[in-house]
């Protein structure tokens, strides 16, 4: 297809995955397709578990199945295709599938950042002003708070896929990624891209940076408030009911920014590759094992789901 003049014009892209690791592709596969699995069943049964247990509908619990949603729809948005690839002697992808997936993975990613600081400021206020909880944290506002995430990523997504869609791709089409990632489609567009990058670097700004540092700013207020509590049994309390979301959000912020950072040039090492599986991949299926596994109302809930089992 041509524009203008003798331009020809992308329709679909070369995703090299992994394929330069021949002698462990099954390896991998069985590796990413049980990870897949594990992700899905562990995220859907803790939010159906929440959904079930009436003790649970906490604002806090509120938000955790809102990161279980966010986890699977992100990792769906690149895991699938990843593991049809893997025994594809071609693996493509559209160009409108590949802004599909780039929309569907930026959308969730920038929610879960947003949703990582809506935690923090729940976590803030549980430790900070206990009396004032229940009525701070109303439903009314949590929903709007989880709205809000949504909506942000959303719309910024949209306004980066506006910019991005006018960009040209005449070749080379061929992505070494597993994933149509951002920093890897620029740098495989034959039109000027500056006001992309500008866009991204400002979005990366507002998403990761202040939200970081709103995250970074809440935690001093909790362990400054955390200090001034007597007794150790109530600071361990206390402590423990942050450590699952501060673990959590070190994994997200770390791994994303290591890789985005490696990668800002387009590139994609071996090794980047790899380091991306674990934000993409490995990180939706942490997240609610970090959330359940010293969690005791998680397995309060678990009992009583298995007494009713066992009634009925």
């Amino acid at each position: 297809m041509t524009r203008g003049g003798n331009i020809t014009e992308i329709m679909h892209f070369i995703l090299l995955g992994f394929s330069d690791f021949p002698r462990i592709i099954v390896v991998l596969f069985a590796v990413f397709l049980v990870i897949y699995i594990l992700t899905l069943t562990w995220n859907l049964s803790l939010l159906i578990l929440i959904r079930m247990d009436s003790h649970l509908h906490t604002p806090m619990y509120f938000f955790l199945s809102n990161l279980s949603f966010i986890d699977v729809c992100y990792m769906t948005s690149t895991a699938p295709k990843m593991l049809y690839d893997f025994f594809q002697e071609r693996q493509t992808i559209t160009f409108v599938g590949c802004v599909i997936q780039n929309f569907v993975f930026s959308t969730m990613g920038l929610s879960e950042s947003c949703l990582m600081t809506t935690m923090a400021y729940d976590r803030y206020v549980a430790i900070c002003n206990p009396l004032l909880y229940s009525s701070v944290m109303s439903p009314a506002l949590c929903g709007r708070m989880v709205l809000g995430s949504y909506l942000a990523g959303l719309s910024a997504t949209i306004f980066q896929l506006c910019f991005m869609l006018q960009l040209q791709f005449c070749g080379p089409n061929v992505i070494n990624h597993f994933f149509c990632d951002l920093p890897q489609l620029l740098v495989l567009s034959c039109t000027d891209t500056f006001f992309v990058q500008l866009l991204t670097a400002i979005l990366t700004m507002i998403f990761g940076i202040i939200n970081a540092l709103f995250i970074m700013i809440s935690y001093v207020y909790i362990v400054i408030s955390i200090m001034k509590i007597t007794t150790a049994s109530g600071r361990s309390k206390a402590f423990n009911t942050c450590a699952s979301h501060l673990t959590a959000v070190t994994l997200f912020y770390t791994s994303s920014i290591f890789v985005y950072l490696s990668s800002s040039t387009g590139g994609s090492s071996s090794f980047d590759r790899f380091a991306s599986v674990f934000y993409t991949v490995v990180i939706p299926m942490l997240n609610p094992l970090i959330y359940s596994l010293r969690n005791k109302e998680i397995k309060d809930a678990l009992k009583r789901l298995q007494r009713k089992r066992q009634c009925c």
